[in-house]
């Protein structure tokens, strides 16, 4: 999707970008399959828990089906729809039997196009079947990591994983990130790669934008007194003269995995260099 880029007629629009949404077909929700979406504006019980979060348009929630359990049933794309709540857009199935259910978009899925969720069905994009039956180079998205509990994995705009290999009942998917992690054939996975890949080029352009999106201030802690923060204090500019560290005093960065629990028994090949 081509980005749009704004004359400056005012200065909010000076470095603004948008898209241009030309693939969404239908502006108006199904209203069968939206919900109230609550907001915390970060907090739970009345104490702050996120900082810098807040406001916001308001919002309903899409109710996207991760798992693709309603098997060997063929589904007609009716709409390709805008979801306020993620950075992918949503696509509106209309199955045989008549339900309707909402699914991520991927990039080369259409309006008319005929998809299905099937044990053993063709490489297209927007079918579902397990790991196990896909061909080694194949790209997918909304992949779970158990049998049975939905997509976890590759779901924002523009991701996508390659099956690698296969060892026995495991495969090898490369991530996103570059990691090769083993995941169990049986688990199901979303053929293609997710699409309004230009998303992550958009420029706010202005401060007001990130509002809307329910995001407050920031404010650095060597600007703040030291009362309000261990960076803070000193004349002009100043560094931490420390480790960093919250607002709080604890030290930032903190490794919080359970060493005594590892979970890393799955993972080949680590996203980060050691």
């Amino acid at each position: 999707m081509p980005l749009k880029i704004y004359k400056p007629t005012t200065p909010g629009q000076r470095f603004k970008t948008g898209l241009l949404f030309a693939e969404i077909t239908k502006t108006k929700p199904q209203k069968t399959l939206i919900s109230r979406l609550v907001k915390t504006a970060g907090r739970s019980g009345g104490q702050v828990t996120t900082r810098g979060r807040g406001g916001g348009h308001k919002r309903n929630l899409r109710i996207i089906d991760f798992k693709r359990r309603k098997k060997d049933v063929m589904a007609v794309v009716a709409a390709i729809e805008y979801d306020p709540n993620r950075s992918a857009n949503i696509a509106l199935l209309h199955y045989a039997d008549g339900e309707k259910k909402y699914i991520l978009a991927p990039l080369k899925l259409k309006v008319g196009d005929r998809i299905q969720s099937s044990d053993i069905t063709e490489v297209k994009d927007g079918n579902t079947m397990p790991l196990k039956n896909m061909p080694i180079g194949t790209f997918v998205h909304n992949i779970e990591l158990t049998p049975g509990t939905g997509g976890q994995i590759a779901r924002s705009a523009g991701s996508a994983a390659i099956v690698a290999a296969r060892e026995g009942k495991y495969i090898h998917l490369k991530l996103p990130s570059k990691e090769v992690r083993k995941i169990h054939g049986t688990c199901l996975a979303t053929i293609g790669q997710i699409g309004n890949i230009d998303w992550k080029n958009m420029t706010f352009g202005k401060a007001g934008k990130s509002r809307h999106y329910g995001r407050r201030p920031k404010v650095r802690g060597v600007a703040m007194d030291p009362g309000s923060h261990p960076h803070g204090g000193g004349e002009g500019k100043s560094g931490t003269g420390m480790n960093p560290k919250t607002y709080t005093g604890k030290s930032a960065f903190k490794k919080t995995r359970n060493r005594k629990k590892p979970s890393t028994k799955f993972i080949l090949k680590q996203r980060k260099k050691r």
